[in-house]
């Protein structure tokens, strides 16, 4: 089986681990939120892997860094989302804490990778 480009990138591989425990997170979400918050945390999370993978794709540096910078939107956008989900009590302050430190990783990650996009 060919193993394509992106999923060889450390840093999508943090990011789809951060989608697994978005997925296992949410699944404890009120049924309420199923077409609220939790399907927003859930396509957030997805969106950051899918543009990594997406940018990896495509043919000039700019492009590329362009998804990257989108990816990195995304990881904001969960981590909103997140802080919100902690203020409604639907994960408390050690699953917050625990997901901050993924997003403080896979932030860092991408932004050394964007910069080596840029310089390359």
């Amino acid at each position: 089986m060919h193993i394509y480009n992106f999923e060889k990138l450390e840093v999508w591989q943090l990011a789809r681990k951060l989608v697994k425990k978005i997925y296992l997170a949410t699944q404890s979400f009120p049924e309420s939120e199923k077409y609220g918050l939790t399907n927003q945390l859930r396509r957030a999370g997805v969106s950051i892997s899918s543009n990594i993978a997406e940018g990896i794709g495509r043919i000039t540096n700019k492009e590329r860094a362009r998804f990257i910078e989108i990816a990195y939107s995304s990881l904001l956008e969960v981590l909103n989302q997140l802080i919100l989900s902690n203020d409604l009590e639907f994960i408390n302050e050690q699953e917050l804490f625990n997901f901050r430190n993924d997003i403080d990783l896979l932030s860092n990650k991408l932004n050394a990778f964007h910069r080596k996009i840029l310089s390359s």
